[in-house]
Order: C-alpha cells, then structure tokens, then sequence
C-alpha cells in the first residue's frame, strides 16, 4: 500500500525501503500527515508574506510577493487584489497557482500547488480586509477594485528540519502531502 504522504515516487520508497532501518524508521521515512500538515499550517500562520505564482498570459510563470490571509481550516488561503492587476487576467486564463510560504530564520518552507478563483462576494470581502490597506483601494472593501482570490490547495510540500520534516537524503524532495 502506497501511503498518502510520500517523498518521492514509489520506486524511490522501495528503494529506501531495501536500506537498512535505523532507529528512527527507513531513512528518508515521511512523518506522519497530521504532523506535517500541522507544521505546514504554522508555517504558512508565521510568514508575513509569501510568493504567488500565476502562469502568464504568454506560458510564462509569474511570481510576485502577496500579504494573504492565514490559512483556514482547510488550508483555503485568501488574498486581496486589485481588480486590474495582472494576476486577475492570469488566473482569469489559468486558475493552476503555486504559493510559496519562506521562514528564512528556521529555513522551513511550504509549497501550497493548487487552484485559485476570483471572488467578488460583498460579504466575503468585507470578512477580509486589513485596516492598513485603506490607502491602498477607493472604498476599502467594498469598491469595486478590491477583488479576493480564493487558493484552495491539491498538494503541500513540506520542509522543516527543526519540525523533523526533512527532504529526501538522495532526490532533495520534500515531503508531499496531496490535499486534501
């Protein structure tokens, strides 16, 4: 059986398996979900700012930095735009987005991969605003140019040494939970 969590393809875990067992398990061997999800949302909870990557109009990947909200129960994370910015139209062609959460203190990071939609609900909006963005839209978070994205995530990749969620020894890939 392949377990959800895994680093690496499964030719990789037989192969790790094959190796002789420390005291700690199969080197290489993933902990377990609940334990790197938990880490991934601290994570994501710490950093100030993360990176999110659209794909461009023309194939070309396109990050920026963005202030999104902590995450929710699920992992959805939320983020405030501008109507006419240019990862509107992105995600308006191609919602498929990479997040990318950095603690450079504690060299731990979560790759969110998933799906981003626009939403425009007042309600919705009005649930998500930061008093220190009022310079930064007409009428706060009821203009029309304060516009939310909504990034629900398919996969997490995990690296954190200090939470014992480390990358594989051979391949460098971290830990991989598909979400949900």
């Amino acid at each position: 059986m392949i377990p959800i969590i895994r680093i690496g393809g499964a030719l990789l875990m037989i192969a790790m398996a094959a190796r002789p067992l420390t005291a700690q398990g199969a080197p290489g061997a993933a902990p377990p979900r609940a334990q790197v999800v938990a880490a991934a949302r601290e994570i994501m909870k710490g950093a100030r700012y993360c990176t999110l990557v659209t794909i461009g109009l023309d194939g070309q990947p396109q990050a920026r930095v963005v202030d999104a909200f902590a995450p929710d129960s699920g992992l959805t994370v939320w983020i405030a735009t501008n109507a006419v910015t240019r990862k509107v139209g992105e995600i308006r062609q191609d919602p498929r987005v990479t997040m990318l959460y950095y603690n450079p203190t504690t060299f731990e990071y979560v790759t969110v991969i998933g799906r981003a939609t626009l939403v425009d609900d007042a309600a919705q909006k009005a649930a998500r605003w930061k008093p220190e963005w009022s310079k930064l839209y007409k009428d706060e978070n009821r203009g029309t140019d304060y516009l939310l994205i909504r990034v629900i995530p398919s996969r997490l990749e995990v690296v954190s040494v200090a939470r014992g969620i480390n990358n594989d020894p051979v391949t460098w890939r971290p830990t991989i939970v598909e979400w949900p």
